[in-house]
């Protein structure tokens, strides 16, 4: 009596252990039997730090955007996040935000918003589910070496560990999600591939954070930041207050050249107060720092590596996050464009499946898509800067940036123009949302109110921190601040 073999494994190799590389799991394990995640390090048991993630300790902003993506991919993650503590505020009425062109109102339709956490809490939670898929398995402290196969296929990867030396591991489909250490252009160039155009811009941003824990009754307090403002001729300087689970606060600092922040503790408060508005260094002097010292970063220029337009690209490989495009952390979407990318990847997977010839051309290409409108936003703003290195903006470029800074001078007054900005500054729209005839249109008449001249914050708000002594003013539109 004659069997029937059975069919061979559909197997599926990730290139890093990381949020990327875990939502990228997530996704693969609808299609394929297995799924391998190759990781260089031993990832922790616990909402801990990473040895390869040292931005970790900085202030991260998850957008409604990409949050909603993550819970497309790995449903149960947003209720898995605020159950240990991190934030899900509503925006605009939970942000206290001076963008480049002035305050930000409170209040009005809140339909975005964003994840405040720590970044060790939202790794953990995604990995914690993706690495539960009964498809996936995880190899620890192990490094991929190089591609196998040829320009036409990739067929797996060349791995090397501790215990086991040199291995190959075979698959259908590898994935490149290890960030911004990614040997993809190597390896490529090694089958055959290339060249690969690439840009970078680099203002030279310096960030220091400093953990503190807020004071007492403050649990619902808003996010706070003053954004840095380029293309004035003077460096930029800004500064954040995250909540982060814990009844704690995450500030971060940041510069260009020029106005770096300080490593010194005594002098972190000092610089905080010296950007654009010194709230945030008010507010922190009364908030009790549980770091002896500040964490400096300067992993913060913009690289993109326009895989998309390669003449030829193999079956069997794609590349995600970081390892196509990273971002100055200052703009925030670093891992809403890796979620939005992964969806895409999921979305050419679900179309065609995942032996369908010229899937990996599609996907990369698909992947481009949300990486467009965040590029274009940091490094055509950090570019402007002084001493910035990168191609600068075109004609029409600098056009375009005109637009935005009007429409964001518009909407620090003017609800729907907020409301239109915040959908794509959340990547919850695209960018040519923002060029609807109406829009267009309510961005030429301008803000039409006086600007606000201090930070939103309500008596309560204020009272809750500063205590019943002397409070600052809350601002009036025309007004002066106190």
């Amino acid at each position: 009596m004659s069997t029937v073999p059975r069919p061979r494994p559909r197997r599926a190799v990730v290139i890093g252990g990381g949020l990327t590389g875990t939502l990228a799991a997530a996704a693969l394990a609808e299609h394929l039997d297995e799924v391998t995640v190759v990781e260089r390090d031993a990832l922790p048991q616990s909402p801990s730090p990473r040895k390869s993630l040292a931005q970790a300790r900085h202030a991260h902003i998850l957008w409604s955007g990409g949050a909603r993506a993550m819970e497309s991919l790995l449903p149960g993650v947003l209720d898995d996040w605020t159950a240990a503590g991190a934030r899900r505020i509503p925006l605009p009425s939970a942000l206290v935000s001076m963008t480049p062109q002035g305050w930000f109102r409170r209040g009005g339709t809140e339909m975005q918003f964003l994840i405040s956490c720590s970044r060790d809490l939202l790794d953990f939670c995604i990995r914690r589910r993706a690495l539960a898929l009964p498809q996936v398995r995880l190899l620890q402290r192990t490094v991929v070496t190089g591609l196998l196969g040829s320009a036409g296929r990739v067929r797996g990867v060349r791995v090397h560990s501790p215990g086991a030396g040199v291995q190959e591991l075979p698959a259908d489909l590898v994935v490149d999600a290890s960030g911004r250490g990614t040997r993809a252009v190597q390896w490529l160039t090694g089958i055959g591939i290339g060249p690969v155009r690439e840009a970078e811009v680099d203002a030279g941003v310096l960030y220091a954070s400093r953990l503190y824990q807020a004071p007492p009754g403050v649990q619902d307090f808003p996010l706070v930041n003053v954004q840095p403002r380029a293309n004035t001729g003077e460096p930029g300087r800004g500064s954040i207050i995250a909540p982060v689970e814990g009844g704690r606060w995450l500030v971060t600092l940041c510069g260009t050249r020029g106005a770096h922040p300080p490593q010194a503790p005594e002098a972190f408060e000092r610089f905080a107060r010296e950007v654009r508005d010194p709230v945030v260094g008010e507010l922190i002097a009364h908030a009790r720092p549980l770091d002896d010292e500040v964490t400096l970063s300067r992993s913060t220029f913009n690289r993109r590596r326009y895989l998309e337009k390669c003449r030829a690209w193999p079956e069997g490989f794609v590349a995600l996050g970081d390892a196509v495009a990273t971002y100055n952390p200052v703009y925030g979407h670093g891992m809403s464009v890796a979620a939005q990318g992964v969806l895409a990847l999921r979305a050419e997977l679900r179309r065609n499946g995942p032996q369908a010839l010229g899937l990996a051309r599609r996907a990369q290409r698909a992947v481009a898509g949300p990486i467009d409108m965040a590029w274009q936003m940091a490094a055509g703003q950090d570019v402007l800067y002084p001493e910035a290195t990168g191609k600068r903006p075109t004609f029409l470029e600098r056009a375009g940036q005109r637009y935005v800074d009007r429409l964001t001078s518009t909407a620090t007054a003017r609800p729907y123009a907020a409301r239109s900005l915040l959908e794509v500054m959340t990547l919850s729209a695209p960018a040519t949302g923002l060029f609807r005839p109406a829009l267009v249109l309510t961005a030429l008449r301008g803000p039409r109110q006086e600007p606000l001249t201090g930070p939103p914050l309500t008596d309560e708000e204020r009272a809750s921190v500063y205590g019943d002594g002397d409070l600052p003013e809350t601002p009036r539109a025309g007004g002066t601040r106190a």
